[in-house]
């Protein structure tokens, strides 16, 4: 068994770690493609209409 220096140990958990990472992400993405939208119809905004901050969302009086 070769002896790794602390260093280099540490530098390839990390490398491990971060393809672990990658590799989640990636396929999380594959199966949200797949998956298809949450909700049918559901498009992104197109702007206009109200003006920013108008959105209806108000709390009332509430302080």
């Amino acid at each position: 068994m070769s002896a790794k220096s602390p260093g280099v140990r540490s530098l390839s958990v990390l490398a491990g770690f971060v393809l672990l990472l990658v590799v989640v992400f990636v396929v999380a993405y594959a199966v949200g493609r797949q998956a298809g939208p949450v909700a049918p119809g559901l498009t992104p905004s197109r702007g206009g209409g109200a003006s920013p901050g108008t959105g209806g969302h108000d709390m009332g009086g509430m302080r």
